[in-house]
């Protein structure tokens, strides 16, 4: 069957999904981005996908993370979490390769996402391998900024990196998580302010050097090290208490940590 049909398939099965169309240029970037150059099994259909460690999302996922993102013509983007790339695919669509940048820690998924993006037909979105925490500092201030992993609050250095007015989406929790964005205001306690609210979903934590598969896990290095910095309020930590916990149980013997999907949610 032609892609192009099943591309319009995919999108037209989500939006019945919803109940509504997606935002015209998001659901226009997704029948345009040949997603089987990022997925070679069953390409279109909702469901997540890994291929050696890197991790492509749902469409569904995707269409629910860009939405809160709310991309505009002109913005310069950064996602933190590059996986298999599609994200960023989409992304580069709809507001140019150029203007859309991408980080991993792990090297290989960096090098995986390059390839597909390069074969996808879209070579010029910026991956670099770097702590996801850091950003990337050279190429800031970004309008928009996606974190593909889960956090209890937005790193610091993320913060600094958004541009004013801009906008900074990604799941907040550790367990039960939500899909939030917010905007950078110095003027709120803790340096952001929420806009929006997307209901739940399920990413793996945000990881810091030292945390690259293969390595032993540090989980709550630098959320330790900015809270001591800022002082931290009574009761913060009861939200690390289950880490290892949920990590060492029924995600972990899956053998593969849920990365969000969508689909089962419905």
């Amino acid at each position: 069957m032609d892609p192009a049909v099943l591309r319009d398939d995919m999108v037209d099965g989500l939006e019945h999904a919803l109940g509504r169309p997606l935002p015209e240029e998001i659901g226009l970037a997704m029948r345009t981005v040949p997603r089987r150059e990022f997925v070679e099994e069953a390409p279109y259909d909702n469901r997540p996908r890994t291929v050696d460690g890197a991790v492509t999302l749902a469409p569904g996922t995707v269409a629910r993370l860009l939405t809160a993102l709310d991309p505009r013509e002109g913005d310069e983007a950064l996602v933190v979490g590059a996986g298999g790339g599609y994200t960023a695919a989409v992304l580069a669509e709809i507001l140019g390769g150029r203007h859309v940048h991408a980080l991993d820690i792990a090297r290989p998924q960096v090098y995986r996402a390059r390839s597909n993006l390069e074969a996808a037909g879209y070579g010029e979105v910026l991956v670099d391998c770097q702590e996801g925490s850091s950003g990337l500092p050279e190429y800031a201030p970004y309008d928009r900024i996606l974190i593909e992993a889960g956090v209890v609050e937005p790193p610091r250095p993320l913060l600094e990196q958004l541009a004013d007015g801009g906008r900074i989406v990604f799941p907040k929790g550790n367990g039960d998580q939500t899909l939030v964005a917010v905007t950078r205001d110095p003027d709120a306690p803790d340096g952001y302010r929420r806009v929006d609210e997307r209901g739940p979903v399920k990413f793996a934590p945000l990881l810091v050097d030292g945390e690259q598969p293969g390595v032993t896990r540090n989980r709550t290095q630098r959320e330790d090290r900015e809270r001591a910095e800022r002082g931290a309020s009574p009761g913060w930590e009861h939200e690390w208490l289950d880490w290892d916990e949920r990590l060492s149980g029924r995600e972990r013997s899956s053998g593969a940590p849920d990365y969000g999907d969508y689909g089962d949610r419905r």
